[in-house]
């Protein structure tokens, strides 16, 4: 089965963990090396708590979030916490696919360049240059 199939029915979340998979598994080694030991993890929408933290109206506006320390702010001191994770929420995601029309694995893979660009801080520029290799 390749990126490019079509659904006949909506993309489960194991649809969408096999496409952040692969799409994570082809993405730079300097992006692939920032997030090693991070989990994937999909979800429907994000929770009321998580909407109200990031101070959105809705749900709908997110498409993922990364949740974790980032390596350049992490020490050997600290006590390991939680592996980090990269949150995708699925229906948020479906939502932009039928409403872009775009492919949906390109959609999976600027969703997760994105949560981990900007967990990283790199700039929109940067982004855009991963978005494009």
């Amino acid at each position: 089965m390749g990126p490019a199939e079509r659904h006949t029915t909506p993309p489960s979340a194991e649809d969408i963990i096999d496409l952040a998979e692969t799409a994570l598994a082809a993405m730079p080694a300097e992006l692939r090396a920032m997030v090693k030991g991070a989990a994937i993890l999909v979800e429907d929408a994000a929770d009321e708590d998580t909407v109200a933290e990031l101070g959105l109206e809705s749900p709908w506006e997110l498409t993922g979030l990364y949740r974790g320390v980032p390596l350049t702010q992490k020490s050997l001191g600290d006590v390991p916490h939680e592996p980090d994770t990269i949150l995708l929420y699925r229906e948020a995601i479906l939502l932009e696919w039928i409403e872009t029309g775009e492919d949906l694995f390109g959609l999976v893979r600027n969703v997760l360049i994105h949560e981990i660009g900007h967990h990283f801080g790199l700039t929109d520029d940067d982004i855009d240059r991963l978005e494009s290799e």
